[in-house]
């Protein structure tokens, strides 16, 4: 046997050895992305930051694999809305396109997916997200999803390939034996490409009636769970779908007996289509997750009665089909930073207040490191005639003689003149609304604090003096 093809063969068997040995041939150094979750049999990278040049060899590994479970590989670049194309051209050289937008790369990609779905028994889950997908992409996606073996899960989120991309790839999805779970997230979809999704569920509903139908003779009991067909659906962020959208999805609803799983958040639904969603459950008794929260069109009591419906299917079924989890205003209140003031206290010329926000984990400069608060904040001001009165003025300089540090992270240009109240008011940069000063759970007072402050600067007053 050839060398070379004895190595090929040795190398299909692992996935990041074949692509350690095609970076070798190329001259290139293997991307630490690609390595990061080789340990799990999963290929999950983010593209964005991948050259043309570091593409070849990656494909090509891919193209020829057998033992990777899952490829996902993410896109996050988003193109700027209504600029042109001088505006385009001066922000260039600040936000670079990313190589996999072009179309002879995404054309590669998919003939790599392709020969992948063709020759692994392994694969399982398929996660294209954020690519700019053509109509010969996806005629070469189509072709590889029809000849998969093992494929359980495909996920086109936030690839904007519209009703007639997704007409492309229901040609293949019908009729896939292995298939369970489709996600069309943030696609671009109206109506029509709902009208294709429950096409797709009426033809495989057809073929599961003859199977169950082949099944039930001689007085057996057929096994609806393991027949083959979709199992869920995830539609979100369509909001062109409407009540003609949930209609068709109702349409196909009422007699089906398979379907567990359907996602429709932030669909531009309302009170019609959530209606004729909740006529289709009076007969559907295996449908366990029908998500249509984010719909504001939708009054409460609808959507209650359609969970409670929901719900009542779930009672009895397995909880292999999980609602989507979405973030609520509640959650992101508990985690925003919150503010705190520390009243310094009043001495002849007012009262002195200074409102801070919590810094974040970066500090503002990288070669400033965050402070505590005993550094960060004056003590409690002496009234002037006692003893051990400094002034202000007196002790920055005296600080900055000694190259101790300032006050603060951010240098404030603030002009404190004597005969005005101080209020100082700094804001996070994680947090954009202002808040009152008046919030009594967000105010502290530091007495221990300033005290300690004040015998601190006494000796180094004293010290000064001497």
């Amino acid at each position: 046997m050839i060398e070379s093809v004895k190595i090929r063969r040795q190398c299909m068997l692992d996935f990041y050895s074949h692509y350690e040995h095609l970076c070798a041939l190329q001259g290139s150094v293997p991307l630490k992305a690609v390595k990061a979750n080789m340990t799990q049999g999963t290929l999950d990278v983010t593209v964005d930051r991948i050259k043309a040049a570091d593409w070849a060899p990656l494909l090509n590994a891919i193209r020829h694999n057998k033992t990777l479970a899952s490829i996902g590989i993410r896109s996050f670049h988003q193109q700027g809305l209504g600029e042109s194309g001088v505006e385009r051209y001066k922000t260039y050289f600040k936000r670079r396109i990313p190589a996999i937008r072009s179309k002879d790369l995404t054309g590669q990609l998919c003939k790599a997916v392709k020969g992948c779905l063709s020759i692994s028994d392994v694969l399982k889950n398929l996660e294209l997200q954020g690519l700019l997908l053509r109509e010969r992409d996806l005629i070469l996606l189509t072709k590889g999803l029809a000849t998969a073996s093992s494929l359980e899960s495909v996920s086109l989120a936030h690839c904007p390939i519209g009703d007639g991309g997704l007409e492309t790839i229901c040609q293949s999805v019908k009729n896939s034996a292995t298939i369970r779970y489709v996600n069309f997230t943030g696609c671009s979809l109206t109506w029509r490409g709902a009208e294709h999704i429950a096409n797709v569920l009426k033809h495989q509903a057809m073929k599961r009636h003859g199977e169950a139908w082949a099944e039930s003779l001689r007085y057996r009991r057929p096994d609806l769970d393991y027949m083959t067909g979709l199992r869920r659906v995830t539609f979100n962020c369509n909001m062109l779908v409407g009540d003609r959208g949930a209609s068709a999805f109702a349409d196909c609803l009422g007699e089906d007996l398979w379907l567990k799983a359907l996602d429709l958040q932030q669909c531009g639904i309302s009170n019609e289509g959530a209606r004729s969603l909740l006529d289709a459950l009076q007969t559907n008794t295996t449908l366990v997750v029908l998500d249509i929260r984010k719909n504001p069109l939708i009054d409460r009591v609808m959507m209650k009665n359609i969970i409670e419906r929901v719900l009542m299917n779930g009672s009895s079924a397995n909880s292999e089909y999980k609602w989507m989890t979405s973030p609520s205003s509640k959650d992101t209140l508990k985690t925003r930073p919150k503010k705190r003031t520390i009243v310094l206290g009043s001495g002849r010329k007012g009262k002195a207040t200074i409102r801070i926000g919590l810094t974040s984990k970066k500090s503002v400069s990288p070669g400033k490191k965050n402070m505590s608060v005993k550094d960060s904040y004056s003590p409690k001001p002496l009234p002037p005639g006692t003893k051990g009165f400094l002034p202000w003025r007196t002790a920055e300089r005296a600080k900055r003689c000694r190259g101790g540090p300032v006050d603060s992270n951010e240098e404030l240009p603030v002009k404190i003149q004597t005969g005005i109240p101080v209020k100082v008011t700094v804001e996070s940069a994680c947090t954009s609304e202002t808040e009152d000063t008046e919030d009594l759970d967000d105010v502290i007072h530091h007495p221990d604090l300033a005290k300690s402050l004040d015998k601190n600067n006494i000796t180094k007053h004293e010290q000064l003096q001497v």
